[in-house]
């Protein structure tokens, strides 16, 4: 209820090329001390926070780098943010690179206020205090945790992925750069889209929509159908990379509000126990969760495959909402997302049902609740065919390539 009825704050955006850098001058003329840049290795190492560095140091700000963060944001790594944060005397975060740098910063920046274990802010509003200034630098198409309530931090010692969710975690700006965008790899720019799009669509199903949500995510499904193939095909597009960052964040914007359903919750449960990327779970899993629940949501699948442009308004709800389905599908395969997970195991489908059902049924307003059993068979789905050995995916990879 607090999500739904509570104001959000929409920070200030800047677009374009170097809007990393110009977000570097706007920091200097507020009054911190230091700020924490949030960072992960491969970041650091390619040196796309070089223009930023240089605004920093031209405003006189100092700052201090903890580019340790890996994947799906641990706890233990988010506790030594906090201590550098701490020890160095910074007053404000700056998370530079993809969902799990910006989230890691949210939980540092939220941990370091509240002297709080990050594990003891999974929750809702689970801070009394507000966390220090948070700014953001997306380096990737795809979570819109720029402007999101949320965090999602992993615990590898439970394998499980908490949510923390507080209004004041949204960053106060951000900088949608697609400079930065241009060296992604084809399989992260397509993981990261379809993630965008299962935020879009996972918003514009559910039962906590708005109008604004609504416009929000529709306008994220027009712009992946048109500028996710293009930014995949060729990554030095620069107009598709920010038509990319555009949609992830307006995706951002819907569901930070209206929420998700249970193509993240079964994602989670894959990334926690077996640590699929969180996009490329919600692109595998996408597809199946539609399928099933598209007998209650016709009218809404119909829409969202004019606002692709996959059908003309004459022809019928049922007609249009199959062509979206489809349009899935071939999307996928056009950008190479495997149609199973090689990691599933069949031993794990029950545990993994159960733990999705339960996040849905207590976090997610969607359309129709899924019983143990449904959800196990929807998971059951992407088992990978024992036919297919490692060995006959690299042929097909290799295939692709020289496609």
């Amino acid at each position: 209820m607090a999500t739904r009825l509570l104001p959000i704050p929409q920070p200030t955006l800047l677009v374009g090329p170097g809007a990393s850098a110009r977000l570097g001058q706007a920091i200097c003329d507020f009054d911190h001390q230091r700020v924490l840049i949030v960072t992960d290795p491969v970041i650091a190492k390619l040196g796309l926070m070089l223009p930023m560095f240089q605004a920093l140091k031209a405003g006189g700000l100092a700052y201090v780098v903890f580019d340790k963060m890996l994947p799906d944001a641990p706890v233990a790594l988010i506790e030594q943010g906090v201590a550098l944060f701490k020890s160095q005397g910074c007053d404000a975060v700056l998370a530079f690179g993809g969902g799990s740098a910006i989230d890691a910063g949210k939980a540092i920046a939220l941990a370091a206020a509240n002297n709080k274990h990050p594990v003891q802010l999974a929750g809702y509003f689970k801070g009394l205090r507000a966390p220090a200034p948070i700014y953001a630098v997306p380096t990737t198409a795809g979570t819109g945790s720029e402007v999101t309530v949320a965090a999602v931090i992993s615990d590898p010692d439970t394998h499980s992925k908490l949510v923390i969710a507080d209004t004041r975690i949204v960053p106060r700006m951000a900088a949608l750069d697609p400079s930065l965008m241009l060296g992604l790899p084809p399989d992260i720019t397509a993981a990261t889209g379809m993630d965008a799009l299962t935020h879009a669509i996972e918003a514009y199903i559910g039962r906590w929509g708005t109008r604004f949500t609504k416009q929000m995510a529709l306008s994220a499904v027009s712009k992946i159908f048109e500028a996710l193939p293009v930014a995949f095909a060729n990554g030095q597009n620069l107009a598709a990379r920010e038509k990319m960052a555009l949609a992830a964040n307006d995706a951002g914007q819907a569901f930070t509000r209206a929420n998700v359903g249970y193509v993240h919750a079964i994602a989670h449960q894959l990334g926690g126990l077996y640590h699929t990327p969180h996009g490329l779970a919600n692109a595998i899993v996408l597809p199946h969760v539609l399928r099933f629940l598209s007998p209650a949501i016709q009218p809404q699948l119909a829409t969202l495959a004019l606002r692709a442009k996959l059908g003309d308004a004459g022809e019928s709800e049922a007609a249009l909402a199959q062509k979206f389905l489809d349009a899935i599908d071939a999307l996928n395969t056009r950008l190479g997302i495997p149609p199973t997970l090689a990691a599933l195991r069949k031993k794990d489908i029950p545990a993994l049902a159960s733990a999705a059902c339960h996040e849905a049924e207590t976090n997610y307003p969607v359309p129709r609740y899924l019983t143990q059993a449904e959800c196990e068979n929807v998971i059951r789905q992407i088992l990978p065919d024992p036919a297919v050995t490692p060995a006959v995916l690299r042929r097909r990879a290799t295939t692709r390539k020289k496609a």
